[in-house]
Formats: structure tokens, C-alpha cells, sequence
């Protein structure tokens, strides 16, 4: 698993090796805090969409977004959980606000975003399409979230 967890030095050298190979690239984000089914079912349709599915995990920064007490695992921990799922080639973590930078670096085929987006809604739409990718909205239905589960924990 470990090795699953990359560098972005690294895995820009890994997905040019893939290219080189003839393998096609999906890449998938998220927070991932309290990995639950939905994460899981988002992960093995973003798997089915290219040869190779890279996974960006957002950094511990990531609390401004998530609200108070969150991320709850840290991002190594984070990472290490969606290493361990079938169909995920490549963890990599991510300090910026938005993965943009990273897929104007990698250049992925195929963008995968959750249910709650559409493809007009995609926040990187404009980035993937200007380096000739495709979106792809893949998993269930937003039934899941991580913030839903605290909510019945605490109850």
C-alpha cells in the first residue's frame, strides 16, 4: 500500500511511464475523512473510466472547508485507507484549495467528479477541457456523506 502513496515528483514520472505504456489515466478527489460506502462506490466507478486511476487527497488544510473538528484522520491516514482499495493506482496529497494545478500538471484522460456535480458543474471543467480530457460524473447517488455519519454518531 505504502508505495501506492506518491510524491507529485513521482507520480508525474509514474503517469509518464503509464503514457509511455499506452495506459490510459483517470483521476479522482476527495477528503475521504470516515471512509464510508459512498467513497468507496465513487472510487471503483472512477477505476472503470481509464487503465490507471490516480486519487488526490486534500491536505489537512482542508478544515476550512470541512468545518470545525475536520478533517477527523489526517491526510497520511486518509491516504493509506484509499490505498488500500482495489482500483486505486496512485494516492497523491495536495495542499492547494482546488486540484487544478494537478491536473495541468498530469493531464489525465478523464476527470471523475461524485454524483452531486454534473458535468457543466465540474469547478475544473475549463482546465480538463482545455488540455483535451473528459469529465465524467461516476458512483451512486449522494445518499452518503461523511458529515451525515458524524451526525448519527453523535446521536
Amino acid at each position: 500500500m505504502a508505495e501506492k502513496i506518491v510524491s507529485r515528483e513521482r507520480l508525474v514520472e509514474l503517469v509518464a511511464a503509464d503514457r509511455r505504456a499506452g495506459l490510459t489515466i483517470a483521476f479522482a478527489n476527495g477528503c475521504f475523512d470516515l471512509l464510508h460506502v459512498g467513497h468507496t462506490r465513487y472510487l471503483q466507478a472512477a477505476a472503470a473510466e481509464a487503465d490507471r486511476l490516480i486519487v488526490a487527497i486534500n491536505d489537512d488544510g482542508v478544515a476550512g472547508t470541512k468545518g470545525p473538528g475536520r478533517p477527523i484522520l489526517n491526510a497520511a491516514d486518509r491516504a493509506e485507507l484509499i490505498a488500500a482499495l482495489r482500483g486505486v493506482d496512485y494516492v497523491t496529497i495536495f495542499p492547494e484549495p482546488t486540484v487544478g494545478p494537478l491536473l495541468t500538471l498530469l493531464k489525465p484522460d478523464v476527470h471523475c467528479k461524485g454524483t452531486d456535480y454534473t458535468a457543466a458543474s465540474v469547478p475544473e471543467r475549463d482546465i480538463v477541457l482545455a488540455y483535451g480530457g473528459r469529465i465524467a460524473i461516476v458512483g451512486d447517488p449522494k445518499d452518503h456523506s461523511t458529515r451525515d455519519l458524524l451526525a448519527r454518531i453523535k446521536q
